[in-house]
This record gives structure tokens, C-alpha cells and sequence, in this order.
């Protein structure tokens, strides 16, 4: 365990393929799957980084899913942070997308669609692992070292609401404004920023509540009942734990609430061991 998470194997991959292009060493299986041809290049980057959260997802899920994963073996796992499963949900196969991808590099339904509705022309949200069964949708954040991610033109003191003034080429937040998009449709996020503001919900919250809203829009379109899980280190979750439960107490579906689930990597990978 402790070697797939410090980022080194025995294994590796073994790189190219006559139509696909260079893999990283740090794919210790699967890498003759169609995925690889398909994958954006951020993603496969990430995969050289010593602590790459996309080598970790991989590695640890891929064998396991082969080709699916049973939903009641994750929630027989005691999370981090969510309800022990006490309620004896029925079983449904899941089948994993990685980045969007299942193993042959097919887009996972309606996805594309979502993503345009609610981030439209902008950077799209990239959400590191979906999980779909016949009567669930699981999307899920991979964490290893990193924290949840921030707005960036927040950080950046480019926001339309607090730093821009009004004029040509100005237009207002979608996640304020456009309605399938709107974060507080989902969220209890506070006042809308104003200029002097200070440091709003929806930067602290930037990454999970935009695939909160992306994951809902997901489900209700594939007819699907919606989860959001992260997965991180047991040792990581000290560092994350703060602005998670601050985002939890925002959630306002309590049914939702009670389908968010924090899970340590550690404890998935003890389920290849069984």
C-alpha cells in the first residue's frame, strides 16, 4: 500500500502502442486499454508527477474494476466522514469513467452536454472518476496531497463580481447568474459578492460545488440517483476535513447529504487484498 501511494511500483507500463501516444512509467496496468488514446494531455501529464493523484485513481480502481466494481463493497467501507451503511441499500454494478472515459475511451452519455450547460464556452470542469450502475451516479474527487480546488480568477483578481468593472467585454459569473448553473440552486453560498467583499463561499468552494451542480444536472438527465465522494489518503484528511464539513453544512437537499461520503484510499485498496 504504502508503495502505490509514495508513487513507485516493480511495475510499469510499457509506453507506446502503434496508434496511441506515450504513456508514463507510472501506469503499472491497463495501458494497453483504448482510454490512453483518448485522454487529454493535462491528465496524462499529471501521471509523471511523483505524487500524481491521476497515477493513485488509476492504479488502485482500474484493477479492481474489471469491468465493474460492486456498489456495496465501497459503502460496507467505514468512511472517513459519511453514514456507515446501515441501511442495506440494494446492490448495483458501477462501471468506472475515468476523466470522463470508460476503458475503451468511450464518453461517458450526456456529459459533454452537462459540461457545456453549466460551465459553458469557459474551462470545463474536469471531475477525476465517475461511477455509473443501472440505478447510480457517483461522481467522485481524488485527492492525494492537494486541497480542494479554489477559483482561479478569484485568486487571480480577475472575478466579474468583486474586481472587473462593468464595461465592454464585462459579464457577470455564470455561477451567480445563468440559472442551471447557479450554485446557490444546490448550495446555501451566502450573500453575491460584491466589490470589498470578502473571500465568498463560492471561491472556497469553487471545485466541489461545481461538481455538485454538474453531478445533479448529470443524474436527473441519466435518470439516476446522485452521489458525491471524495477519495483521499487516511494521513490527508486532517488537511481537508475543515473545508469539507463547512461544505456539507451548505448542502440544502438533506437526502443529497446524506449520499456524500468522504472514503481513505487505504481502504479501497484493502478490497484487491480480500
Amino acid at each position: 500500500m504504502a508503495d502505490d501511494l509514495n508513487g513507485s511500483s516493480g511495475k510499469s507500463g510499457s509506453g507506446h502502442g502503434d496508434d496511441r501516444r506515450w504513456l508514463p512509467k507510472r501506469v503499472f496496468s491497463g495501458e494497453e486499454e483504448g482510454i490512453f488514446s483518448v485522454l487529454p494531455e493535462s491528465v496524462l501529464t499529471n501521471f509523471i508527477n511523483p505524487t500524481s493523484e491521476n497515477a493513485l485513481l488509476w492504479n488502485v480502481i482500474y484493477p479492481l474494476a474489471q469491468p465493474t466494481i460492486a456498489l456495496i463493497d465501497l459503502l460496507n467501507i467505514r468512511p472517513l466522514w459519511g453514514n456507515p451503511n446501515e441501511e442495506n441499500e440494494t446492490d448495483d454494478a458501477l462501471t468506472p469513467y475515468y476523466w470522463g472515459y470508460d476503458v475503451d475511451g468511450v464518453r461517458l452519455s450526456r456529459l459533454d452536454d452537462v459540461l457545456l450547460m453549466i460551465d459553458g464556452s469557459g474551462p470545463k470542469t474536469e471531475v477525476d472518476l465517475f461511477f455509473l450502475g443501472k440505478g447510480n451516479l457517483i461522481l467522485v474527487e481524488s485527492k492525494r496531497k492537494s486541497g480542494f480546488g479554489r477559483c482561479s480568477r478569484f485568486v487571480k483578481r480577475r472575478c466579474p463580481e468583486m474586481h472587473l468593472t462593468v464595461g465592454d467585454g464585462w459579464s457577470p459569473c455564470r455561477y451567480w447568474e445563468v440559472e442551471k448553473s447557479r450554485f446557490i440552486s444546490h448550495l446555501a453560498m451566502g450573500l453575491r459578492p460584491e466589490p470589498d467583499s470578502e473571500s465568498p463561499a463560492c471561491n472556497r468552494h469553487y471545485q466541489l460545488a461545481r461538481t455538485l451542480t454538474i453531478g445533479h444536472e448529470l443524474a436527473d438527465l441519466l435518470e439516476r440517483e446522485f452521489h458525491l465522494w471524495v477519495f483521499a489518503p487516511r494521513p490527508h484528511w486532517s488537511k481537508l476535513e475543515k473545508d469539507w464539513l463547512d461544505f456539507t453544512e451548505r448542502v440544502q437537499d438533506d437526502s443529497l447529504w446524506r449520499r456524500l461520503r468522504v472514503i481513505a484510499w487505504e481502504d479501497i485498496q484493502e478490497i484487491a487484498c480480500k
